[in-house]
């Protein structure tokens, strides 16, 4: 609204803007808001949580139904809905809550396993992965000649293959994988096989901004240490976020540049619809950006929840 439509004074944020927009009609309007859990990636959205923030604030007039499932931490980041919409006409109506994914028709319960994944919750990553693993592939490897060999034998006719990163994983450029080379998404979607811009040649890398809202049929997540599975020294295991600035890797210590990390492996982590091989490598222990020790406990990790090693490919 600032730089394409002159309005410099403008500061109200998308589900404001839409709201009010509806607002002004005279009778009686409906809006219907399809929103995703854990998809905030960027400075600026704030998902479920700035929907409520918008009718607490300034449309309590409206009234709105929905699903007490919405109180999950994906969606409003461990504050409860109710509490979020006080003083507002709401309703408890759980039935609104859509929880089967079609973008992975083979596997409906993908996106609760990578939740579970992605939230340390390896018992129950591994029970859900047995529901689908006859159904949807899903296999890990060190080795990014046999996650693209893996990907060619599988990919038929107009299925599309490719290869997805994180924004943040820059040491990936040593194994051939630079996530700061843009790539045009209507080339890399649309063009055929033959063309070195294709997702199919396996050349180009895409990252969650140029894949939020799309998916592939096949595909490889390259995993980079900007997200690791380690340790404290205190027996206690869980995520540490990094960012990798001039020459080394440092704490992210904001929590919602945390939450969009995660995030952006959520995302990259949900776009094959048809299986999916991750990628972590081996590390360099001549590399101080890359020893192994910011790969393998990430590996390990994967492999106890439930991800099958990948062979003879």
């Amino acid at each position: 609204m600032r730089t394409k439509r002159n309005q410099p004074e403008f500061n109200q944020s998308e589900p404001e803007f839409l709201i009010d927009v509806m607002d002004r009609h005279e009778d009686w309007c409906t809006i219907v808001a399809l929103i995703g859990g854990g998809q905030e990636i960027n400075t600026g959205e704030a998902g479920l949580s700035e929907w409520l923030a918008a009718i607490r604030e300034r449309f309590p007039h409206w009234e709105v139904h929905y699903s007490s499932h919405l109180n999950a931490a994906d969606y409003t980041l461990g504050r409860a809905v109710n509490s979020q919409l006080e003083g507002v006409r709401a309703t408890d109506s759980r039935s609104l809550h859509l929880a089967v994914s079609v973008r992975s028709f083979r596997a409906e319960t993908i996106s609760d396993y990578i939740h579970a994944l992605l939230e340390g919750d390896k018992q129950r990553a591994c029970s859900l992965q047995r529901v689908f693993a006859d159904k949807y592939p899903l296999y890990i490897t060190r080795d990014l000649d046999a996650a693209k060999s893996w990907l060619r034998s599988k990919a038929r006719g107009s299925e599309l293959s490719g290869i997805l990163a994180s924004s943040g994983g820059h040491r990936l450029r040593p194994e051939g994988l630079n996530v700061r080379v843009k790539i045009d998404p209507a080339n890399w979607f649309l063009n055929g096989s033959n063309d070195v811009r294709s997702c199919q040649y396996l050349e180009e890398v895409a990252t969650e901004f140029d894949v939020q809202g799309l998916e592939l049929d096949w595909a490889c997540v390259a995993w980079d240490a900007n997200l690791r599975y380690s340790g404290d020294g205190a027996g206690n295991f869980g995520w540490n976020q990094h960012a990798f600035k001039g020459t080394k890797w440092t704490n992210v210590n904001d929590e919602r540049k945390r939450v969009y990390l995660k995030n952006s492996y959520r995302v990259l982590l949900t776009r094959a619809r048809q299986g999916m091989v991750i990628f972590v490598p081996r590390g360099d222990s001549r590399d101080q950006t890359r020893p192994p020790a910011f790969y393998d406990g990430t590996y390990q990790y994967l492999l106890d929840c439930g991800l099958m090693e990948l062979t003879n490919h």
